[in-house]
């Protein structure tokens, strides 16, 4: 009881001026280059989802990091890509957790532990507060992924299908 208490001050603690904080404009802008400097070699679509804390009715059921990684996915339509190869990474400040989904069209040449991968070696630099550091590596390594299984052929149309800035919760 008491850590799911704990749990739930550690994210009522938390809103969207941490967000803001950890995430200032300047540093959304060279993210959403980033992003769009990678889907310039690939097919897929790159999202980035930053919130300081889970939402009450989360924290009231015990959901996880990674339930709520889900729900994003879908809400910001990651899914409804031509290719269904959307990825959508994930950072939850209040529990320093981080998810990557992948769509069914790239899931099923990735194995989710190299994904877990990806997250365990960008995980340091956000538990040391290095956000920038760490979303510059989640975006090239999933960036690298994509290239590799849906590369841009030359002459190939490729068009934004999804907004390339980071969303802040």
């Amino acid at each position: 009881m008491m850590q799911r208490i704990r749990r739930l001050l550690r994210h009522r603690w938390l809103d969207e001026s941490d967000t803001r904080r950890a995430i200032p404009p300047a540093l959304a802008q060279r993210l959403a280059e980033r992003v769009a400097a990678s889907e310039r070699r690939h097919t897929g679509e790159v999202r980035i989802y930053i919130e300081a804390g889970l939402p009450l009715s989360y924290l009231w059921r015990g959901a996880t990091p990674r339930e709520r990684a889900i729900a994003m996915f879908g809400k910001l339509r990651v899914w409804d890509t031509e290719h269904n190869n959307g990825v959508l990474i994930y950072l939850l400040l209040a529990e320093h957790a981080i998810e990557v989904v992948a769509d069914r069209g790239l899931a099923r040449h990735v194995p989710q532990e190299q994904w877990q991968q990806i997250v365990q070696r960008m995980g340091g630099a956000f538990r040391a507060g290095r956000y920038e550091e760490g979303l510059a590596q989640a975006v090239d390594a999933v960036s690298a992924v994509l290239v590799r299984h849906f590369p841009l052929r030359d002459g190939e149309a490729n068009p934004n299908e999804l907004p390339d800035r980071p969303v802040l919760g």
